[in-house]
């Protein structure tokens, strides 16, 4: 099941990890690491809550004006 994982920067180092279709979340030091443990947890939950695939994932970026 192909799934969405959004990293960002964590303030303490690392990134922060989540996948918004399930809603777990998890850290690692480097990209590889978040990616990695968001996989097991997410792998953890749908174990415990199954759900079906709903397609591939659309995953876009959009921009706010910076107001002065």
């Amino acid at each position: 099941m192909e799934m969405t994982a959004v990293l960002t920067p964590a303030e303490e180092g690392g990134y922060v990890a989540l996948n918004p279709e399930t809603g777990t979340t998890t850290q690692g030091e480097t990209v590889e690491e978040a990616v990695a443990n968001l996989t097991e947890a997410t792998a953890l939950y749908l174990s415990e809550f199954p759900m079906a695939s709903r397609g591939h994932p659309v995953v876009t970026t959009f921009s706010v004006p910076e107001h002065a």
